[in-house]
């Protein structure tokens, strides 16, 4: 089969590989959509990430396909075994261990030992046994598959959402506008917020608006964020959402939010980053600060609830499509600021 493996900083290769045999509890799937990720650009860029994949290894990790073999021996649990060749499926990028102390506080998120599943930019995936147990869905006969792939993102978005408890009538600044950033934008939208953006590129804005932002502002060649905001919004929020991973928006976030307000610093900025907050604007102001990491088994599926539902759909997030084979073109195009949203991997050439 072809597979695309990351060697190191800025180099991924499509590579024929021997598909391994299956262990018990295992399967294998066809994969039919594969999409493009933010988190797979910095990885790229990087050679990278700590916590997710250090090369040379599989590289991409949205996806959803088909089962095309299955290891469920009769002595392995139903989790393992009541799956069948043929299957339509989404699979997420982890599983937590079910027996850590996070874990065992509903907060699988943060797992000691989440289990990693990278290589969707190949024709076919083996998923670990804890993968399948934990975090491997039946898609519905009518559920598409590039709109089933977008589950990992949005389970992650599920989450900040959640831990937000958005409610209806809030005002609620997104700040950025890339794909998690328009998710963002959807569900607060479908929790009946008010909804800003703040972010960069015409094609990505426009879809801000499209995904149901009453306000947009684009702040590429502004040097000020908050001035820029302030001035072109006029007006305070509830609920400020960092969606960029950059220190400067973060802190940028803390003044944009009201008094009382909450702040999600839901973007990862670069290890060691150091940032700035003002004291007396957080303690005076009563503001609420918190950061969402990742997802759970519960956001996952809620995740293909909302896709199941149509809340979420492909079309507003995939804006191009690329055969596997110019995939490492891709990404460089990527890194030199190509601004599409989301891009659909045609792994099947």
């Amino acid at each position: 089969m072809k597979a695309t493996i990351l060697h190191g900083k800025e180099q991924i290769k499509i590579q024929e590989m021997a598909p391994r045999p299956l262990q018990p509890g295992e399967v294998r799937i066809d994969i039919q959509a594969a999409l493009t990720c933010g988190t797979d650009l910095k990885i790229f860029k990087r050679g990278y990430h700590a916590k997710m994949i250090a090369p040379p290894a599989g590289f991409g990790h949205e996806l959803a396909g088909v089962i095309s073999e299955v290891n469920a021996p009769r002595n392995l649990p139903d989790g393992l075994r009541n799956w069948r060749v043929g299957d339509r499926v989404v699979v997420a990028n982890s599983a937590p261990c079910g027996t850590c102390f996070y874990c065992r506080q509903g907060q699988e998120n943060l797992c000691d030992d989440l289990l990693f599943l990278n290589g969707a930019y190949a024709e076919s995936i083996v998923v670990p046994a804890r993968v399948v147990e934990k975090n491997l869905l039946r898609l519905k006969p009518e559920t598409d598959f590039r709109d089933a792939a977008l589950i990992e993102p949005l389970a992650c978005v599920v989450q900040g959402v959640e831990d937000l408890k958005l409610r209806a009538g809030q005002r609620v600044l997104v700040i950025g506008s890339g794909p998690i950033g328009l998710m963002f934008v959807a569900l607060a939208k479908h929790s009946g917020c008010v909804v800003a953006v703040a972010g960069r590129g015409e094609n990505r804005l426009e879809a801000a608006r499209r995904l149901g932002a009453s306000q947009v502002v684009d702040i590429a060649e502004q040097p000020d964020l908050v001035k820029a905001v302030a001035t072109a919004l006029n007006s305070v929020f509830d609920v400020v959402i960092e969606a960029v991973g950059k220190p400067e928006s973060w802190e940028a976030a803390v003044q944009l939010a009201r008094k009382g307000g909450v702040v999600n610093f839901f973007g990862g900025c670069p290890s060691g980053t150091v940032v700035s907050l003002d004291t007396a604007r957080i303690h005076y102001s009563g503001l609420t600060l918190l950061a969402s990491f990742h997802h759970t088994p519960r956001t996952v599926r809620r995740a293909l609830e909302l896709i199941e539902a149509g809340v979420i759909q492909a079309g507003d997030f995939v804006d191009g499509e690329c055969p596997l084979s110019r995939l490492p073109e891709l990404f460089q195009s990527m890194a030199a600021g190509n601004r599409a949203v989301k891009t659909l991997i045609r792994v099947h050439e």
